[in-house]
């Protein structure tokens, strides 16, 4: 890709061992607590692309950064700053593959549930409620009943917990809330009472920003001390679909500031989205970049550090 703009893909730290690798982040184990590494990596469609998109893992961490401060609520975030990231790893410190693309969290245990929540009806629910007859009727989608005759990108009546096995390999499934208890037991319901919460809140902040938070995935997990805390991404362009509020047209699908361009873009190829992935072209890759930086100084008012 002839660009003077280089995408971090793979993280190698002098004196410690290879970590977890992740679709997008490297985690290292520090004893006590993790190193978490978002990389320039891209995955879509639960496949890992071949071409990275610089900076990208940079807005991932700080925007993520940004919500564990503003939300207030439990979270795995120790710090993010150099100062304390570089007293953390000594030696293995190196500012050129590390900064302000790096986060020190609390060691936790995953609870194995993607949380989604949904406010407005796009994506694969908007494709389940087209095939489940929504247009003509009331129909019921994870045991939540949906009026008839909505529109690609209409508002839903009220924000929604459509919760996903969370899939080491392969494609996430969307289940509904029995089979959500049958997987981490009754803290489903507190987890869905938590996910709605927490998408309120942010999409109060980023109303204010003329930005509507369409839907979003979280993930929790359990502490040392056996507390339910926010973990790995939260509100970024990786893990939500974000929309400026004065392009938004019911029946329409309004652009996105996050990887839903890519999608969109992966849509008009003749790929069955299996590996391996297409290499995305010079123009995708820097306009996705562009979009990630905005998204980033709308919701936070503050310039990324790239």
């Amino acid at each position: 890709m002839a660009t003077t703009l280089h995408a971090v893909t793979q993280i190698q730290l002098k004196a410690m061992s290879p970590g977890r690798s992740g679709k997008v982040r490297e985690v290292f184990d520090l004893g006590d607590t993790l190193l978490m590494v978002a990389t320039d990596r891209v995955s879509a469609f639960d496949v890992v692309l071949p071409t990275g998109v610089p900076d990208r893992g940079k807005i991932l961490n700080q925007i993520s950064a940004f919500w564990f401060q503003k939300l207030e609520t439990p979270h795995h975030m120790i710090s993010i700053s150099d100062e304390d990231l570089a007293s953390a790893l000594g030696d293995a410190w190196d500012p050129a593959q590390l900064r302000g693309r790096s986060m020190l969290v609390k060691k936790c245990e995953p609870i194995l549930l993607e949380c989604v929540v949904r406010g407005y009806l796009a994506g694969s629910l908007y494709k389940e409620y087209l095939a489940a007859g929504g247009a003509e009727h009331e129909v019921t989608l994870h045991g939540i009943p949906l009026p008839a005759g909505l529109r690609l990108s209409d508002k839903l009546p009220e924000p929604i917990f459509t919760p996903a096995t969370k899939a080491q390999e392969g494609h996430d499934e969307n289940i509904d809330m029995n089979r959500a208890r049958e997987i981490v037991g009754d803290v489903a319901d507190h987890l869905r009472t938590l996910s709605l919460d927490l998408y309120r809140r942010a999409s109060e902040v980023t109303e204010k920003a003329g930005i509507i938070l369409a839907d979003t995935k979280m993930e929790f997990g359990y502490d040392a001390d056996g507390n339910i805390v926010l973990i790995d991404e939260v509100f970024t362009p990786d893990s939500s679909r974000f929309w400026p509020r004065d392009e938004w047209r019911p029946g329409e699908n309004p652009p996105s500031h996050d990887k839903q361009f890519i999608r969109d873009y992966l849509e008009t190829l003749d790929w069955d989205k299996n590996p391996p992935g297409p290499e995305l072209p010079e123009n995708i890759v820097m306009e996705t970049r562009a979009r990630y930086i905005d998204i980033y100084r709308a919701i936070t008012g503050q310039e990324p550090v790239l």
